[in-house]
């Protein structure tokens, strides 16, 4: 496939750390930033990240071990501005962590690496996005020190994703850094059409559980005859407190078990869908069961709630579609739409910035 990006915006150029399959990177392409380069520590993410989004090259390299010098490959070219954005690993912030000491994963580093990185090459601009989580660590309050003695001027919020066009419940923590002045992340409109389940998947081909469609991709996974009683015994919203008593599995029968209804649930038709997870395509790993049909949505659907296009490929054609392989890629991503939010914010601080220097000429 080889899509363009819709615009063309050639004084500006970016770098996208932890790139995974390319979501972030194809939301800047979307809204107009040329992206130069990828970097990923997992191999399989180079055929979705290069096919997808032409002109954008994949590393498979780490973080870690990334040096300024070979940054400043990537930018050195005639653009007027450099821009680098990343997502690190959010596993050590998120809230399915919370109390566990997870200091010692080497995922915790990344972002001081991040920073290491962004201190080196003084970008014009830098962009992160994570976990709303990881605003409560001093791992990010030393990532926001480090940048602002680099003379940035940093912002971030928390954003809601439905309000920004996407349809899923999940919530990021989005942060800007400019060396020009003041940058925030634009606002959504007054009231903003919130897309649902039903808009984003609703014209997909009805599947039976464990059945595929023409698209590839488009396939559900099996379920075993228990789950196949669960899941008709399930309403949109619900969850396993609904089912009668015999459907109701041991675990949920204990005291700390109870505790826990969000899973064997069906999304609704007419809502945003829950945080799509790296485990999506099962039915008991969340509310992942389709509004109707008896099965948890499909990988397609999972990345089209991802806002993925609908014909983003992630696995060479040769190569067998695996649902643990390709329901991470899906998931870990960033949502396309929020890519592009985070491109146009950038684009309106640039032009801001031109503006300033060309009255700035003309008062000379």
């Amino acid at each position: 496939m080889n899509r363009k990006s819709k615009k063309s915006t050639p004084d500006c150029v970016a770098v996208d750390l932890f790139c995974g399959a390319g979501g972030l990177t194809r939301g800047l392409l979307d809204a107009g930033i040329p992206v130069r380069a990828g970097y990923d520590i997992d191999a399989s993410c180079r055929f979705a990240y290069e096919h997808n989004n032409p002109g954008s090259k994949f590393f498979l390299k780490s973080v870690a071990d990334l040096t300024g010098l070979e940054m400043e490959e990537h930018f050195a070219t005639d653009s007027s501005f450099k821009i680098l954005v990343g997502c690190a690993p959010c596993q050590p912030f998120s809230k399915y962590t919370q109390g566990q000491d997870t200091r010692k994963d080497a995922k915790w580093r990344l972002l001081q690496h991040f920073g290491r990185l962004s201190a080196s090459v003084l970008p014009d601009v830098v962009s992160m996005e994570n976990v709303p989580e990881l605003s409560r660590h001093k791992v990010f309050d030393v990532f926001v020190e480090e940048l602002e003695a680099s003379g940035y001027d940093v912002s971030f919020s928390e954003v809601y994703c439905p309000d920004y066009g996407i349809p899923q419940k999940r919530r990021r923590l989005v942060l800007l850094a400019s060396r020009h002045g003041t940058i925030e992340m634009i606002r959504p409109e007054q009231t903003p059409p919130r897309r649902t389940v039903r808009e984003a998947i609703a014209h997909l081909p009805p599947l039976r559980a464990g059945q595929r469609a023409e698209d590839r991709y488009h396939r559900s996974s099996r379920l075993s005859d228990m789950n196949l009683k669960r899941i008709r015994a399930s309403r949109p919203g619900g969850c396993w407190r609904d089912w009668p008593d015999d459907l109701v599995a041991q675990c949920h029968r204990s005291e700390m078990g109870k505790n826990y209804p969000s899973v064997y649930g069906r999304m609704t038709w007419d809502e945003p869908s829950p945080t799509i997870t790296t485990q999506f395509f099962g039915y008991g790993n969340g509310r992942f069961g389709h509004p109707e049909q008896d099965r948890a949505i499909s990988l397609r659907e999972g990345a089209l709630l991802q806002t993925f296009p609908g014909d983003y490929e992630f696995v060479p054609r040769d190569q067998p579609v695996v649902y643990s392989h390709v329901g991470k890629l899906i998931g870990n991503a960033v949502p396309v739409r929020l890519g592009q939010a985070v491109g146009e914010s950038i684009l309106k601080h640039l032009e801001m910035i031109k503006t300033r220097r060309t009255h700035a000429k003309r008062t000379h």
